[in-house]
């Protein structure tokens, strides 16, 4: 007998990585970043959609700032099925509200699959196969089971995961023990890693049973899961900004991986555009774009009847949208979410939030 599986997509976001195309209404899982005419989160939940067969089985979490946002951008998920959060508490929060909630529906031997709104993922096909391996071992062994990306190159913007002894074989996919998971490392450190051969990108992706998940919170998070237990989603705002990482997963014993190669890229910011997408061209150019001597650079304009004109440009980024021109150097577009900060100390510039 199948184990009922239930995935949940979360889908918070503050829409700053990729201001100014994202905003606080208008978050990254709403933006088509890929030309596809899909957005994040709908190419998520259509991605999910042919492992459980039916809307009615598919949940998101979300903030009641973008509640109706998601509500428009998957019209198919049954209302009963969207949780809007109160006040963002971070990931620990949302997945034990979650686990909650559809373990009341389901009974707490169901397995829920928590997945980010926003991550990029190639292959389908390889994707549902690694889903149900984790979903096989979830259910037999009780184990929490999170799915680790053989990286491609020393990133130093991810989190990595140790790969500790095999713990077995399921849907012909190796899986093992967790033996420590690392915060985003120097580039020295991330070198080191990758030439150990036993590390993975850390996807941000985790399977478990309702009720293996809510023991463990009980465990090593009782000041969240016991207030939830006891009061319910009135105590949110009070409950500790902790992500599920640090609440759980470098915590618990009974952590497995899983290495997977499905394509993935968690879209961290505007150079994830060019690394889906530049391929053998001078430019990523997702705008009407005209130009004398610009090279390696992202051009995106949002109104296709407006033309971003560059001279001489290099390693740069162009984003036009509505009233808002960015340009920034590449290798700066971290400090994107400054930009955003200052912004948010002018009340008179609040409309480009």
């Amino acid at each position: 007998m199948q184990p009922k599986f239930v995935p949940v997509i979360l889908a918070g976001g503050k829409g700053e990585r990729f201001w100014p195309l994202s905003r606080k209404q208008r978050p990254k899982q709403f933006l088509c970043l890929d030309g596809s005419g899909e957005s994040l989160i709908q190419a998520t939940a259509n991605r999910l959609l042919p492992i459980v067969g039916d809307w009615d089985d598919i949940w998101v979490i979300t903030s009641q700032l973008l509640e109706t946002g998601v509500q428009e951008q998957l019209p198919s998920l049954p209302a009963a099925n969207l949780l809007a959060e109160p006040e963002g508490r971070d990931t620990a929060a949302a997945v034990a509200w979650a686990s909650l909630e559809v373990a009341k529906r389901y009974g707490d031997d169901v397995v829920i699959g928590f997945f980010p709104a926003d991550a990029w993922i190639a292959d389908a096909a390889a994707f549902a196969k690694t889903i149900a391996a984790a979903v096989e071992l979830a259910h037999t062994q009780g184990a929490i089971v999170t799915l680790g990306i053989n990286p491609t190159f020393p990133s130093i913007g991810y989190g990595y995961i140790q790969q500790g002894e095999s713990s077995g074989e399921y849907q012909q996919l190796q899986t093992y023990r967790v033996d420590r998971f690392t915060e985003k490392p120097d580039l020295a450190t991330a070198k080191d890693f990758i030439a150990s051969g036993n590390y993975t990108w850390n996807s941000g992706i985790f399977i478990f049973k309702a009720k293996t998940a809510i023991a463990e919170l009980q465990i090593y998070s009782p000041e969240l899961m016991q207030l939830l237990i006891e009061t319910g989603v009135s105590i949110y705002p009070t409950l500790p900004k902790i992500s599920i990482d640090y609440a759980l997963m470098e915590k618990t014993k009974l952590t497995h991986v899983i290495p997977a190669d499905f394509g993935w890229d968690d879209l961290g910011d505007w150079n994830a555009i060019e690394r889906l997408m530049k391929g053998d061209n001078i430019n990523v150019e997702l705008a009407n774009h005209v130009c004398i001597d610009t090279k390696g650079s992202v051009l995106y304009a949002s109104n296709p009847d407006e033309v971003v004109v560059t001279i001489g440009l290099e390693d740069v980024v162009v984003v036009r949208d509505g009233d808002v021109t960015l340009i920034v150097a590449k290798d700066r577009t971290q400090e994107i979410k400054q930009i955003v900060n200052k912004i948010k100390e002018n009340r008179e510039l609040d409309r480009l939030l």
